[in-house]
């Protein structure tokens, strides 16, 4: 079949090419019942714009950057899902780049997304910036971006975040109600949002309940199930009645090391995560965790992203977007 083209649909439907090209760009100028034969006109004849016309016409790569700290994640691959199902929606390619966790890559992949004419950048800072002034750069020179799940309050740019505080709230009361007082929370390094944020979570919701705040019961780690072994014998000489993990790589630690020490779970400590990883209800106990929103993550920051670089009429503003988190109770605390 011959390739079907704009100045087709435009002379089928006896409409002008800048009418139907606004109408596949979804332009605020177009009506709506007009967008609606034009794009079901166009799905019709399996209509594909050309990725190189748009680019040239409009002096756009039609590219989007992506940097996360690691794909080998459940949590950020579902994102990159959202974001590509979104890119691809509206004419899009994505490209992904890993920070690996190390500011010295993630200044590097940016510079990379950068020289390959990206239109816009999605980026999860790594565990290791605490330096934002790279981007603070590309922002001044307007390159839109999106902050997703780990943000910088330094940055004045839309942000697209799960509910952290909310979830960890969810996940301590659940286990205070459960009648578990002494709670020790594993979490990941504190200068990251998240961290912050499910820290705050647990500890409003221990002042809610009346429950004082031991310092001593909140312990770092890394971000690898491994790296818990060596702080859950230092939790244990404390006594908890209960675990909460900032992530499902750390509750699945937990879970490793409190059976390595013949610790049973839930009848001497309940243990709760923080991700749901798909394979949480598969475990022995089958493990509670706060479902991240991963999948809608992205689809919500890829579409702020492409209405920044589209210069729509509502484009996005400074601010964060939190996304709802859902509470899976299961027998690791019942």
């Amino acid at each position: 079949m011959d390739t079907i083209t704009i100045k087709d649909i435009a002379r089928a439907l006896n409409l002008s090419t800048s009418t139907v090209s606004r109408a596949l760009r979804d332009s605020y100028e177009i009506n709506p019942e007009t967008k609606r034969l034009v794009i079901e006109y166009a799905e019709r004849l399996d209509y594909r714009p050309n990725p190189i016309a748009l680019s040239l016409k409009e002096n756009r790569s039609r590219v989007i950057g992506v940097i996360v700290p690691q794909i080998a994640n459940n949590f950020f691959s579902q994102v990159i899902n959202g974001i590509e199902a979104i890119a691809y929606n509206r004419g899009y390619n994505v490209i992904i780049f890993q920070s690996h966790e190390s500011f010295e890559r993630e200044l590097l992949t940016v510079q990379q997304a950068v020289t390959r004419k990206a239109d816009g950048l999605l980026i999860s800072l790594s565990s290791s910036t605490s330096d934002v002034s790279h981007l603070r750069t590309l922002q001044e020179k307007k390159l839109p971006i999106v902050l997703f799940d780990r943000v910088s309050a330094e940055l004045d740019l839309p942000c697209v975040t799960a509910d952290n505080f909310a979830g960890a709230f969810a996940a301590t009361e659940h286990l205070i109600q459960t009648g578990r007082r002494r709670i020790a929370h594993v979490t990941i390094p504190p200068y990251i949002s998240i961290t912050q944020e499910r820290l705050a979570g647990y500890r409003a919701a221990l002042e809610q309940y009346g429950i004082p705040y031991v310092e001593s019961l909140v312990q770092y780690a890394g971000f690898g199930q491994y790296e818990v072994e060596p702080i859950i014998d230092d939790l244990l000489s404390q006594k908890p009645d209960a675990f909460f993990a900032a992530s499902d790589r750390l509750a699945l630690g937990c879970l490793a090391a409190l059976k390595k020490r013949n610790v049973a779970i839930p009848e001497t400590v309940s243990l709760i995560g923080f991700t749901n990883t798909p394979v949480a209800d598969l475990l022995a106990p089958p493990m509670s965790t706060v479902e991240q929103p991963a999948l809608e993550i992205g689809q919500t920051a890829a579409e702020q992203l492409i209405d920044l670089i589209e210069d729509k009429p509502k484009k996005p503003k400074p601010g964060t977007v939190r996304i709802p988190t859902r509470l899976h109770v299961r027998t690791s605390t019942q």
